[in-house]
């Protein structure tokens, strides 16, 4: 190895990436989130163990892209009409367990002895959750369309929100010396104004026009979205905020479009990739030497937040009207801290802000709530049969919100069937379907066909049917029909691949040009197979027959020429 390495950083990374792969796979068995395993690659590859790795800083550079593309993509998600729809739980829920999260734990780090700007953003990391851990394990268990998965959910939005205005907030404190905290405050609002219009003004008169321009190439597309993720991560850090807020930025601006989850569907796989090296890099900084001393108060902080933040959740939960089960369930999400808490002390080390003793608290608090918290929630149901008697003072006699939540039966707005592929037959088959009243959502890649379906007020949504990803930003718990006009088979392959792989339990068809690929469709599970040419032949078949029948009946009968023949449907009645 030592003759492979020599070869300079190439070699680096082909070894970095073979043992990141092996560990990964060896998380993936124990069932625990992959990022565990990249930060103790990290440490085994660093200075502080074997030290193989020695292109510190071409790690550095692409951890702090796979930041920039981590806060990109969480802007992304947020857009404004989601942001008027997280509801009152979900708000109360965030900013009660934020609250609760960051007084008594900075009171609590205080006790053990830090000093008050290391306390504070200790106590503000242990308030931030996993949004892509939680996400992924209520993906895998088929609880995320499930009332506690969409709770968590939008209380994880506030806390991607809150942790980006905290990023802000002490990037603010950059430079500011002994300037008073009013002026810092002044300051601070005064450039988030001025960043505000300028993002409404690029957002309302420049970027649908040139996104709709990037979109007619998937590749350009791509490529312009991590452009203007870096570049508004360095405009973000020359106007003073931070990397992270630019980025952030640059995802919110781009969240109201047509083409966020294309983006964020093409950005997924390579921010997880661009991640890997930042828990490497912070795997090979940590410093041993100092975390010894650590060990008790990050075990005291990691049962804080492992009990903590799920009591306060199922009692703010409780108190707004929803079951035990529900704030237990829910709750649990919170039983962790994120990728975020590292990324912001991070952030403060390199402001200058604190040394790296609060990184590797931080760090190992991570450690071991994200490795206990994910037992929590893939167990989390015999967990609460057995906990279920404790938990009565969670719920109020007549838990009256949950209630009328289940009086609504199936969510509003929820499509019945999903057209992929929106030629003239996808088209006309979802305008016809939405003139019988069904609720229909079409999907397309071609952004002109997007474009001039929306102008028709058609509800469409452009992205590639065949990317898992995509897949998961769909409807798809409440559809009955998933319904593929791909005309090729190596298409309608990867599509139901990736429709199985998104979780879809609904019924499929599938439309054919040939009776090779109608075969092909049904040893797949395809369970309607729709083939426009013989349809129409048959159509018209019937169609003639009926029309040679009426004549033959009525061909003594002289008021004959003047009626004409029953339609198809009418002779089928």
């Amino acid at each position: 190895m030592a003759d492979s390495l020599a070869h300079g950083p190439y070699a680096e990374f082909a070894v970095l990436l073979i043992i990141s792969a092996v560990a990964g796979a060896v998380a993936v068995r124990l069932r625990q989130p992959v990022l565990i395993a990249y930060i103790l690659v990290g440490i085994l590859v660093g200075p502080a163990v074997f030290g193989i790795v020695k292109a510190h800083d071409q790690v550095a550079l692409l951890a702090e892209i796979g930041v920039t593309v981590l806060l990109f993509v969480v802007g992304l998600k947020l857009d404004l009409h989601h942001i008027r729809h997280i509801g009152p739980v979900a708000l109360a829920t965030g900013l009660g367990q934020l609250g609760f999260t960051i007084v008594f734990g900075f009171l609590l780090i205080l006790v053990m002895g830090k000093d008050v700007m290391e306390a504070l953003y200790v106590a503000v990391a242990l308030t931030f959750s996993s949004t892509i851990i939680i996400v992924k394990l209520l993906s895998d268990k088929r609880e995320l369309d499930s009332l506690h998965g969409r709770i968590a959910v939008g209380f994880l939005i506030v806390q991607d929100v809150a942790v980006v205005l905290a990023m802000m907030a002490m990037s603010a404190l950059r430079g500011a010396g002994d300037a008073a905290v009013i002026e810092v405050a002044g300051s601070l609002v005064m450039r988030l104004l001025a960043a505000g219009a300028l993002m409404y003004l690029l957002m309302r008169f420049v970027l649908p026009r040139v996104v709709e321009a990037m979109a007619r190439s998937q590749e350009l597309l791509l490529i312009f979205a991590i452009a203007w993720g870096t570049g508004l991560a360095a405009l973000g850090e020359w106007a003073g905020f931070s990397k992270e807020a630019g980025a952030f930025m640059a995802g919110f601006s781009l969240a109201s479009t047509s083409y966020r989850e294309a983006m964020n569907a093409r950005l997924t796989g390579i921010r997880d990739f661009m991640l890997l090296f930042f828990f490497v890099d912070l795997g090979a900084k940590l410093d041993f030497s100092t975390l010894g001393g650590e060990l008790w108060p990050a075990m005291v902080l990691s049962l804080f937040v492992l009990v903590g933040n799920p009591l306060i959740v199922m009692a703010i939960m409780g108190y707004m009207g929803y079951r035990k089960r529900t704030g237990f369930l829910a709750g649990l999400t919170v039983a962790q801290i994120s990728e975020f808490s590292i990324v912001f002390v991070a952030m403060g080390i390199s402001l200058g802000h604190v040394g790296v003793g609060a990184l590797g608290l931080t760090t190992l608090v991570g450690l071991v709530t994200i490795m206990v918290s994910t037992y929590m929630i893939l167990f989390s149901h015999p967990l609460y049969e057995r906990l279920a008697p404790l938990l009565e003072v969670f719920e109020r006699k007549r838990p009256f919100r949950e209630l009328a939540v289940e009086g609504q039966g199936r969510p509003a707005g929820q499509p019945d069937i999903i057209i992929f592929g929106l030629g003239r037959y996808g088209a006309r088959l979802m305008r016809q379907l939405r003139g019988a009243g069904i609720e229909v959502l079409g999907v397309d890649f071609d952004p002109e066909t997007v474009r001039d379906l929306h102008k028709l007020r058609q509800p469409v949504r452009f992205g590639d049917g065949e990317d898992p990803s995509f897949l998961e930003s769909l409807p798809l718990a409440h559809a009955r029909w998933a319904i593929t006009t791909f005309p090729q088979w190596e298409s309608n392959r990867a599509f139901l691949s990736a429709l199985k792989e998104a979780g879809f339990k609904g019924r499929i068809a599938g439309v054919v040009r040939d009776d090779l690929h109608a075969e092909a469709l049904c040893a797949a599970g395809v369970e309607r197979v729709l083939n426009p040419f013989n349809d129409a032949a048959d159509y018209a078949a019937r169609s003639f027959a009926a029309e040679i029948a009426f004549e033959d009946v009525h061909r003594d009968d002289p008021d004959a020429s003047t009626q004409s023949a029953p339609s198809v449907k009418e002779s089928e009645r």
